[in-house]
């Protein structure tokens, strides 16, 4: 039985079809997605007739090495991968691209993001003699496009897409083309770029920006892009039923700042939440304000210009500590935390301190910010977050799968606010969110994670202590 928290994965994936460095651009590009997933990368290319492949553990430089990336310099098409995973489920079999030779053709195959009806279609394939070699719901659609029966690759892609409910962006690489696929409901980003006359695609438009690739627009809900030598692009939609549930928190926390939604800056959205907050933080008083590195700069610096406060550099991170966010087990991310940030005793000292974060998941970081800066001399230390209370699990690739992992959802804000040991602490409200992303052009986002308002059925993949609330109605 599949366990939904072995499969959340919050990826990176990048494609480019009939470029000279297909290998080397695709690296370089990895590596600016690398914010997206620690735990593995891969590599798979095309030269036409076959398809090859690197992958392995850890950061880029450890998976794939220069000598597996030389042996795919003469290859001009190529997808990859970068991955992170949730507790037992890091290991080689499950890092992507995954390749699958078969008889009807090879095909490579790259995904972001969570398929919700996963188990059921596993056991159905596997009823009639399908083997299973990973334990990620990503294998689910290899499996469905090698068993579908029409000629036309194509037809079977949208008949597959048709079948999976979930969260995704897919990257599939056939030796004469490659494919990219975003879910019917826009939950997980892709973009298209354009690099040398040669097409590209990436789970964010850093990736572009890393190879002076021209971002040129994000791919919409339901809409499948092709890439061959017959012809250049081709633009399709596997389903008429589409709507647009950006993921919130792509905004708020995973995307790099100088990434781009809808032509919109990360870095602009970010300063406009904190602006946001400081209207609704408007009753508290305090000398200094100072963000939580690196994602919640922004925030800090649009609250400081909303609210006059001078924006400091209260702490400092360490760069060689990864996202704590993404540690795969709790004692190593209270171990990370203690790594990550230092307070600068000369800013905080005798001040009253508004300190803003983009979320509190677990409270453990955010009650040994507060701690350190109060041992650091601060007077008061006052928190606001960019964003609305995490009180309901993520289906959809964020790894956040049970409300147990998360303290809003059985605490109020008081008793959170009391439990971090602050003097004050507010939260964006959902409608102030709203109004931001509006104000950036977003035609609509998921905030399944603060209201438990889920876009996407669950299928077959809730907890059992998901299915007993689901089934009295909670």
């Amino acid at each position: 039985m599949y366990d939904i928290r072995g499969l959340n994965e919050e990826c990176g994936v990048f494609g480019i079809w009939d470029h000279p460095n297909a290998a080397e651009l695709t690296y370089m590009a990895l590596h600016s997605l690398q914010h997206r997933g620690q735990e593995g990368a891969g590599i798979v290319c095309s030269n036409g007739e076959n398809i090859f492949g690197a992958r392995g553990m850890g950061l880029l430089p450890e998976a794939i090495s220069q000598v597996q990336l030389d042996s795919l310099k003469s290859y001009r098409h190529a997808i990859g991968h970068v991955r992170y995973a949730t507790t037992g489920a890091s290991e080689l079999s499950n890092v992507q691209p995954f390749i699958f030779k078969h008889s009807k053709g090879d095909l490579g195959l790259a995904h972001n993001g969570n398929l919700t009806n996963a188990q059921q279609i596993k056991l159905a394939l596997e009823s009639n003699g399908a083997i299973f070699q990973t334990s990620s719901d990503s294998e689910v659609l290899g499996h469905l496009l090698l068993k579908a029966k029409s000629e036309n690759k194509l037809a079977n892609l949208h008949a597959s897409l048709n079948q999976i409910k979930g969260a995704f962006a897919f990257l599939v690489l056939h030796p004469e083309s490659l494919s990219a696929a975003r879910d019917a409901h826009g939950v997980r980003p892709l973009m298209l770029g354009q690099v040398d006359g040669a097409y590209c695609v990436a789970s964010e438009t850093c990736a572009f920006t890393a190879i002076g690739a021209e971002y040129i627009r994000d791919i919409e809900p339901g809409e499948v892009l092709t890439f061959s030598n017959e012809t250049p692009i081709h633009e399709d939609f596997y389903t008429k039923q589409t709507s647009s549930n950006m993921c919130s928190m792509e905004y708020v926390y995973f995307a790099r700042p100088d990434s781009e939604f809808r032509k919109s800056s990360i870095y602009e959205v970010r300063k406009s939440l904190g602006e946001q907050l400081a209207k609704e933080m408007a009753h508290i008083e305090a000398d200094i304000v100072i963000g939580v590195p690196d994602s919640s700069l922004q925030a800090a610096k649009g609250f400081s210009n909303y609210s006059g406060l001078p924006n400091e550099q209260g702490l400092i991170k360490n760069r060689y500590v990864g996202r704590t966010f993404i540690t795969p087990n709790q004692t190593l991310r209270e171990r990370a935390v203690r790594m990550k940030h230092s307070p600068i005793r000369e800013v905080i000292e005798g001040k009253r301190v508004i300190v803003i974060d983009d979320s509190i998941v677990r409270g453990t970081t955010s009650k040994f910010i507060v701690k350190t800066l109060k041992q650091a001399g601060a007077k008061e230390v006052h928190m606001g977050i960019s964003s609305p209370p995490l009180k309901h699990p993520c289906y959809y690739g964020i790894d956040v799968s049970t409300h147990a992992e998360l303290i809003a959802a059985h605490q109020t804000v008081e008793e959170i606010q009391k439990e971090l040991e602050v003097d004050s602490l507010t939260y964006l409200s959902v409608e102030g969110m709203h109004d931001v992303f509006k104000k950036h052009h977003s035609k609509g986002e998921c905030y399944a994670c603060f209201t438990g308002n889920y876009p996407i059925e669950i299928i077959d993949q809730l907890l059992p202590e998901e299915k007993e609330k689901k089934r009295k109605g909670v």
